[in-house]
């Protein structure tokens, strides 16, 4: 099978349509908290440490519903491991685009994150997706 065709029947398969569906309502609720908290931190503190700790915040809020409610399996240690194993790649990519498009595209860090977050939420996905989802 090619993989275009391999791409095709996994996003047609109805649970993978599920779980993208439930994936985005997550990720968009867990987009939300991160943009709000990253806003909120930016008052105080430079765009590095404010997407350090909006990340944070976002990540727990993000673990607890990938595991019950957009995976639907049991959380467990290794399944957390995984998670916050695709969760750093997705942190660091997050961080360098976020100077990419501050420092070298002069997008205002206000709003630097947006165009960041539209790269790395379905990159996120696919990491997250097989970290959590494969057989222990």
């Amino acid at each position: 099978m090619h993989i275009i065709e391999q791409i095709k029947a996994f996003i047609s398969s109805r649970q993978t349509r599920g779980e993208i569906l439930r994936f985005a309502l997550v990720g968009l609720c867990s987009v939300v908290l991160q943009y709000i908290s990253y806003r909120i931190l930016l008052l105080t503190l430079n765009p590095s440490l404010s997407l350090m700790g909006s990340y944070i915040i976002s990540l727990l809020f993000n673990f607890y519903l990938t595991t019950h409610f957009t995976f639907r399996v049991k959380a467990s240690t290794r399944k957390g491991i995984g998670f916050l194993f695709a969760h750093l790649l997705n942190f660091l990519l997050q961080m360098l685009f976020l100077h990419v498009f501050i420092d070298l595209c002069h997008i205002p860090k206000e709003l630097a994150l947006l165009p960041v977050l539209a790269i790395c939420v379905p990159t996120n996905f696919i990491l997250v997706r097989y970290f959590v989802k494969k057989k222990t």
